[in-house]
Parts: structure tokens; sequence; C-alpha cells
């Protein structure tokens, strides 16, 4: 019997990963669907997808799953074979993704969690119908909608995730979680419940909550991004149609982001020079997410203040020691992504 957890440390599983002779796919899909017993459907998956050397996040609840993985090529048949053999995972959608990166890149070990919603919208949960969602559209139909003088495009994702990336003229909340956005979105748009609304995320699971709960909220014209931008990408490709997608996905793996256009739209939090590279703070008492260019990375160790820089500078053991006490825990300077106040 295999193992449902996997205790390996961040550094075994990456030296575990160069050791392979093999490339992997990196995919991602969702679907809302009833699962009648969370805890068993968990734990089947966890063992056979190790045995497949599946890694990555997936999490289950409920009302369905929503995973974001890597599957070693040898084992793609199988992995295609182990989905199809479940009544819930039958004939998914498969958004591949778009730049795989290094070996391993994305992820580095299997971790599938238990949880109350695949996406969390901070309401209850017969808030809206979940079934009356909005209108699919391919990347063409998308397209050809944008050009509408009655269409408002809406990005559905997160402020530090738009920062790097979007579509022309959307409207982008300022928020940091998708519960936060829900309300948002609604309260910007009231007076424009007759405008066709066209909503677009990452892979396209928000959009599906986020078009039902607008249609809920009086909106009577919504749409979504079939696939969100993973599928746009992939479409816009084969069939040699213009990108009105400018600059990179933010991606939620060790990537961080798949770059979708040249156009660089954001800027270093540190010095405002262009760049669109997302770090995590050196200081790992701290881990911020934040926009860093390579200058700056270089100049400050890859942390986001000069607090920050100097406690990465001290000694392991006086960083353990430190990480214990949490005495000389940093204050934020950033919100999720975003500079506040300098250091």
């Amino acid at each position: 019997m295999f193992k449902l957890a996997n205790n390996l440390s961040k550094e075994q599983a990456i030296k575990k990963l160069e050791q392979e002779t093999f490339s992997r796919r990196t995919l991602s899909f969702y679907r809302y669907v009833r699962i009648k017993d969370p805890q068993v459907f968990r734990d089947q998956l966890y063992a056979e997808w190790m045995q497949l050397g599946v890694l990555g996040r997936t999490y289950v609840s409920q009302e369905g799953i929503n995973a974001q993985i890597n599957v070693p090529e040898p084992q793609w048949d199988a992995f295609i074979a182990n989905l199809e053999n479940k009544k819930e995972l039958k004939n998914m959608p498969l958004k591949i993704a778009i730049e795989e990166g290094q070996q391993g890149e994305s992820f580095y070990k299997l971790t599938i969690k238990l949880k109350k919603q695949i996406v969390a919208d901070g309401l209850a949960h017969d808030a809206y119908d979940i079934e009356n969602v909005g209108t699919h559209l391919t990347a063409e139909e998308f397209n050809r909608l944008a050009e509408s003088e009655d269409a408002i495009i809406v990005d559905m994702r997160n402020a530090y995730e738009s920062e790097i990336g979007r579509f022309e003229n959307a409207i982008c909340p300022d928020v940091d979680t998708f519960k936060e956005a829900l309300p948002e979105v609604s309260k910007t748009l009231q007076n424009q419940k007759d405008k066709k609304l066209l909503l677009y995320c990452t892979g396209g699971i928000r959009c599906e909550k986020a078009s039902a709960y607008l249609k809920n909220e009086g909106f009577t014209d919504v749409y979504q991004l079939h696939g969100g931008i993973i599928n746009y990408k992939h479409e816009i490709e084969q069939k040699g149609l213009p990108s009105k997608f400018k600059g990179k996905n933010f991606v939620f793996d060790e990537r961080r982001a798949e770059r979708i256009t040249a156009d660089v739209i954001s800027h270093c939090h540190q010095c405002g020079e262009p760049s669109d590279n997302h770090v995590n703070c050196g200081n790992e008492m701290c881990n911020l997410l934040f926009i860093q260019c390579e200058v700056c990375n270089a100049a400050n160790n890859g942390c986001c203040s000069l607090k920050c820089k100097y406690i990465a500078s001290l000694p392991l053991e006086t960083r353990l020691s430190l990480r214990k006490s949490q005495t000389a825990k940093p204050k934020m300077f950033f919100r999720k992504g975003r500079l506040e106040a300098s250091a």
C-alpha cells in the first residue's frame, strides 16, 4: 500500500527529480461533480497517482475536483486510462501547459487535499445556482465579442495575476482573493447589468462560479472564455488569431507564469523598471511574492527589503533559531504581490 502523504522535503524531492531520465507533461483540469465520499476518493486517487509518478497539487471536495499536476511522459497513457476508469473524471477536458520550463519545474511532490470548496467563494452553499453558468466562448468568439461597444471584459483573477498579463481594456479588480473579486465586480458594474460581460481567468474554473454568481445578481448577458487563458493561447496559435491578451499568464506552480506575448506590462516593485518576474522573498520567514527585476534581485539577494536581506544573510543556525522564536519576523512591506511602503 502506498503512503497517503509525501513527507519528502523540497530539497529531497528536487534531488529525486534531477535523477529522472524522462520528461514530464504539465496540465490542469477541473470539474464540478458530486463526489459522494471525498475522503475515500482522495485516498484512492493519491495511491494510484503515486504509483504513476504524478506530481502536483489537487483539491477534492463534495462539489468536485481541481487539479494542477505534471505526469511522466512514459505514464501518460496509463494516466489517461486512470481518469477514464472513474465516472467522476471520464472524458475530462485537459489543459496542457503552454510552457514546460525545466525538468520537473512545475511541481516537485504530490499533494491531494480535502476542501470544503474547490474554489473558495466565501458564500453559503445555496447562495446561487452553480449550474446556471454563462455562455462559453471560443478564442475566436471572445475576440469578436471584445470588439462590441456594449461588451465589458472582466478579469476574475487576483491583482497580482492581472498585473503581469491581461486582456486589452479589461476591468481588473484590486483584490487578493476570489471571494473578494465576486462582490467587487458586482459592485463596480451595478449600473451596467444590461451589458455583455466577458469573463476570463487562468483555466476557466473561477469563471464557472463567477458567471453563475453574476447571473444570480441580475446580470443578463454573461459570457466566459472557455478553458481560460491557457486554452486561449493554444487556440489562437492553432488558428492564427491575434492575441488580445498581453504579457504573461500567472500560474500557481513553481514556474509562476507562462508567457503569452512578448509584452512586459508591469514594473519592478523596487526600482520601477519594466519587469514581469515574480519571485518569493529570499528570507524564508517572509517568503513574500512580488515583482523584482534581475538587477534588483542581484542587489538585494532576492529579498523584498533591507531587513529581509539582512536576515537572509545570517547563518542557517541563526535563521532557524529566529524562525522558531518568530521574534525577528519582518513587517510585511508588500501586500501579496504589491508594494505598499518602502523598506
